[in-house]
């Protein structure tokens, strides 16, 4: 899905929100584990219940890989399933590696001719550098999100740091050089809720780029503050909301209240919108 399409999904849905698909076998409702892949069902119901509410989806992929082979073929399942909607598709991997291994990395996630799965975009790590990164961005229609500034408490170590060279927080140091590597067509930041403070220098540096935006429900995250220092003309947000929704229920009506509150997620993103389109 390229930067035009995405932004006519949020405007056609009223929009920005984003379900992550962090399926732990040991929360979701016990009467799926009878099913053959409980993952998979889970998320398809998840997926059947929401689909006109949230233009993106984020499966993290450390609750697949945990599986195995099967968790695999759950994840491989999903973004097929996926593909029948208008929906952006995230591989949440934080990957980042010497330029060969990213080469193969993304290959994984962008080429189905290879790997089965074909996401819209993948997460990455910036520490290893432009060459680490750029093997990703080699994909037409494909985006990077780059991480930038985590909502994680152990983001302080690093990314708040002030080089004294400079006088710049590392986050700063990673937005200014990365911004070359690619563009607002094939990049996007991952920009913590928990952090909306900080945002306003964000789109000092990066006006035009998407924000990917973790951290609004369960760890605290504001949506409105989000919106107040991270809108733009076209949005320029995917606010993603993972254990709020898909956790709302442990019982058999789990999908109908992970409805509910993408529902009422995205009737307050609507509120936001009507100021821009």
């Amino acid at each position: 899905m390229d930067r035009t399409a995405l932004i006519n999904s949020i405007k056609t849905k009223r929009s920005f929100l984003c379900i992550g698909l962090d399926t732990d076998l040991s929360k979701i409702p016990q009467h799926l584990l009878k099913e053959e892949d409980p993952a998979f069902e889970f998320n398809r119901q998840i997926i059947d219940a929401t689909h006109d509410l949230a233009v993106a989806y984020k499966p993290n992929l450390a609750f697949y890989e945990c599986n195995g082979i099967k968790g695999w073929q759950s994840l491989t399942r999903t973004i097929q399933y996926l593909k029948q909607f208008d929906v952006f598709t995230i591989a949440d991997a934080k990957r980042g590696d010497i330029g060969n291994t990213s080469t193969q990395y993304a290959k994984t996630f962008f080429n189905p001719s290879d790997s089965g799965l074909d996401f819209d975009a993948v997460t990455v790590a910036p520490y290893m550098g432009e060459d680490s990164v750029k093997p990703f961005l080699e994909f037409p229609g494909k985006w990077v999100i780059l991480l930038a500034l985590t909502s994680n408490k152990g983001a302080n170590d690093f990314q708040l740091m002030v080089n004294k060279a400079s006088g710049i927080k590392v986050f700063e140091e990673v937005l200014l050089k990365s911004r070359g590597w690619g563009s607002p067509d094939n990049m996007m930041y991952v920009v913590g809720a928990t952090k909306a403070e900080m945002l306003t220098e964000v789109r000092r540096l990066v006006p035009d780029h998407f924000l990917l935006v973790p951290g609004v429900g369960a760890q605290g995250g504001s949506l409105q503050e989000v919106a107040k220092f991270g809108l733009t003309k076209d949005c320029g947000l995917l606010v993603n909301s993972s254990r709020n929704i898909i956790y709302a229920s442990k019982e058999i009506d789990f999908a109908e209240k992970a409805r509910e509150e993408a529902a009422r997620m995205q009737l307050e993103m609507e509120e936001i919108l009507i100021k821009i389109f």
